[in-house]
């Protein structure tokens, strides 16, 4: 495989694809700052390519093959496939085309530390977690993260210092491209079964392959209470760090709730590290906390950074996020579309006091959908009254048979809404003072809470 290195120089033009992305469009804010003249296409126009083309960096709305004139080499994204006719025009052209996580595998090597957060579910609040920890620790660090934090106003963020925080995604194995000093596994299951046709053990054997990536004076951060974390880090011969809420070298101690939050005690080794006071609710997040203190102690930042950067996190952009108010009800936005992420949601906002939560679901792929039917079914029934609307098939067409109507009619008390708009129409008639209205997956469901609290 071709290093991408030699071309990240300044004034080699770099054509990115997908690059209104989450992750793409922070590389290409780190590309411009390293002097690279970059070009862009995307599917369609959004706030991301809005900036970028505010900074001048021309981007096309749509592939064609004119579009790479020009460039040195292309980056493009997991979902873009080889028959895209820009990636055709490059290969005839003889211009490489890299992966985008080899980019950023790369430009990780130029820093003296690179935390890398992964895990099938909480990577994108636990590296958001380690970010305000690094913040408060006064660190500079450049950031990427697969959603927006308040606190940087975006996903990213470029930064002086010598440390890196990373969100490191295991689907097609991207994050085997990365060089982290310090990995975090926050927990392994079974997801992206649509690329780990071998199901959880393939899964498990690409996680270990990620936490061996990291030097011999790096470190493992590891979920001690995730038997299948575990299990894939058996006989690992690398430094560890074990974190859970009471086993492990970092655990909670003196756990206490106040309206759905958490307070608790930071222990490491058996001796009190700080004390925590999160302002996002659930158990999940307590663990979350305690995966990020543990990264900041493998990162040798100090106590009170950690007290004061988790004291200040009130969410990631998506995770739990409030849009507004309709008929008196409160609408949140939350990410969540694998069953384990969909049961802790639910599970978190029941001590919130609201008189009924009503989850409105989109599920992401048909794939998943196919393949943890069992599970959405178990997870959904948490909710007072759940909602569906049709599959997000992103990247994928429908050869499976699987629809939203037959995942309805499995969950006790469902209703479901083909369209968006029918699910919209439907929020409204149904919302009441004292609702909790979740918007709840990885496609474009946001969009309902927009228009009803618009």
């Amino acid at each position: 495989m071709e290093d991408i290195r030699p071309y990240l120089k300044p004034g080699v033009r770099a054509h990115l694809m997908g690059i209104g992305g989450v992750s793409m469009a922070p590389l290409a804010h780190v590309l411009l700052g390293r002097g690279l003249a970059v070009s862009g296409s995307d599917v369609r126009p959004g706030p991301a390519v809005e900036e970028l083309q505010a900074l001048g960096v021309p981007v096309h709305i749509g592939h064609a093959p004119e579009n790479i004139s020009g460039a040195a080499l292309v980056i493009r994204t997991a979902a873009v496939h080889d028959d895209n006719p820009e990636i055709v025009a490059a290969r005839a052209a003889g211009v490489p085309v890299f992966e985008r996580a080899q980019a950023w595998g790369a430009l990780m090597r130029e820093y003296q530390s690179a935390l890398c957060v992964a895990g099938t579910h909480g990577k994108t609040t636990t590296t958001s977690m380690c970010t305000h920890i690094a913040l408060a620790a006064q660190a500079d660090p450049t950031v990427m993260i697969g959603g927006s934090l308040p606190a940087l106003g975006k996903g990213w963020r470029v930064g002086a210092g010598s440390a890196m925080v990373v969100e490191a995604c295991e689907y097609c194995d991207s994050f085997l491209s990365f060089f982290p000093t310090v990995a975090v596994i926050l927990n392994i299951e079974a997801d992206h079964l649509d690329y780990f046709t071998g199901g959880l053990p393939q899964i498990q054997r690409s996680f270990r392959a990620f936490a061996e990536l990291t030097p011999e004076d790096g470190a493992v951060v590891a979920n001690a209470e995730d038997p299948n974390t575990m299990a894939a880090l058996a006989g690992l011969d690398r430094p560890m760090l074990t974190f859970g809420l009471a086993a492990g070298d970092v655990t909670a101690a003196g756990l206490r709730w106040r309206n759905g939050l958490a307070g608790f005690d930071v222990r490491f080794r058996g001796e009190t590290f700080c004390h925590v006071d999160l302002a996002v609710p659930g158990l999940h997040n307590v663990k979350n906390a305690l995966a990020a203190a543990a990264a900041a102690i493998a990162m040798r930042w100090d106590a009170a950074a950690v007290s004061q950067g988790l004291a200040a996190f009130t969410g990631a952009g998506r995770r739990f996020e409030r849009l507004g108010e309709v008929n008196g009800a409160a609408v949140y936005d939350d990410y969540a579309h694998h069953p384990g992420e969909i049961q802790a949601l639910l599970t978190a906002v029941r001590p919130l006091g609201y008189e009924r939560v009503i989850c409105a679901f989109q599920p992401h792929t048909y794939t998943r959908t196919k393949s943890l039917f069992d599970g959405f079914v178990e997870a959904l029934k948490l909710a007072d009254l759940a909602v569906l609307t049709d599959i997000y098939p992103a990247r994928e067409t429908d050869t499976l048979g699987v629809s939203s109507a037959q995942l309805s009619a499995a969950v006790p008390g469902s209703l479901y809404c083909p369209s968006l708009s029918d699910l919209a129409a439907k929020l409204r008639e149904l919302a009441r003072p004292g609702d909790l209205i979740l918007l709840v997956g990885a496609g474009d469901v946001v969009t309902v809470g927009k228009s009803l609290c618009g």
